[in-house]
């Protein structure tokens, strides 16, 4: 039995998707069953990860459990990720936890702290450092659909964006197989493609030109803080897309020597969520 934590978000989904098609038990935990939307014979249950308490009775029989923590503030980190982390280390022996590349350069960052507490808990585990979510591009979605114009600073930013496919294969490899105990996976896409290129490259699969518009990191700064409402975050987000201009994110092969596939293109993600970025009427003529 595998218990998946955020089972309706990005990584999480997939992770449940995987395991059923494998067979594998699964049990679903988010704070709204009744939206879930699972594959059938998924046990799917309530919890909260703000509430330790909630997650208890439904550890029971776990092999192990895939842990996606939802907070980005660092005292959140410590001050609630301890009391969760103890109640899943009580009671399933394996921990996969979905950290990120960043926590290995930054050890404040409430990655690292989770990896910490999880270490000291006493559990084997797993951490993954997936470098930048493809789907994050998805924050484009409306800037494309609107105008087919993308406003964004660091155009020349290079990121070796990942699948997020690619990152539950690897999840259900560390969540079913003792052997990836103690590993740390820094996981990447096949190459690195610049923020600029990853919007053209949308354009090509949506069979729209699509173009890239340089906007000033001040601007930008004042959007994100208005979208995402916490400053050291967006100041954080800000760094690293600069910082990207002249060093860009690494390259491994990680997820094919986990899973023996080679990691997506951008490419191939972006032709995968065509629906994402085309307007209704578009994807309706194109449906038909």
């Amino acid at each position: 039995m595998i218990v998946v934590t955020g089972a309706t978000g990005t990584v999480g989904r997939q992770v449940v998707m995987q395991l059923s098609e494998r067979g594998t038990p699964v049990r679903a935990l988010t704070r709204d069953p009744g939206s879930a939307g699972m594959p059938a014979g998924v046990e799917v249950m309530r919890a909260d990860l703000a509430d330790p308490a909630s997650l208890e009775p439904h550890l029971a029989g776990a092999d192990s459990v895939f842990l996606v923590w939802p907070f980005t503030s660092p005292e959140q980190a410590e001050g609630q990720g301890s009391p969760v982390v103890q109640v899943l280390a009580r009671h399933v022996p394996r921990i996969v936890y979905l950290s990120a590349e960043a926590a290995a350069g930054r050890p404040g960052s409430f990655w690292a702290t989770i990896e910490r507490l999880i270490e000291q808990s006493g559990a084997a585990w797993t951490f993954l450092r997936p470098t930048g979510f493809a789907t994050n591009t998805l924050m484009w979605a409306d800037q494309i659909r609107s105008r087919g114009v993308v406003r964004w600073p660091y155009g020349a930013a290079a990121r070796s964006l990942i699948h997020e496919r690619d990152i539950a294969a690897v999840a259900v490899a560390a969540l079913t197989d003792d052997r990836h105990a103690g590993q740390k996976y820094l996981l990447t896409g096949p190459e690195t493609v610049t923020q600029a290129e990853q919007v053209r490259l949308i354009g090509e699969a949506i069979g729209r030109r699509v173009h890239w518009e340089e906007l000033d990191p001040g601007q930008a700064r004042q959007q994100l803080l208005a979208a995402w409402g916490d400053p050291a975050f967006v100041d954080s987000a800000l760094a690293t897309w600069a910082r990207l201009v002249t060093e860009p994110e690494p390259v491994t092969a990680t997820v094919e020597q986990v899973t023996g596939v080679a990691a997506r293109s951008f490419r191939q993600w972006a032709g995968d969520h065509i629906s994402d970025f085309r307007s209704p009427s578009v994807a309706a003529i194109a449906g038909r």
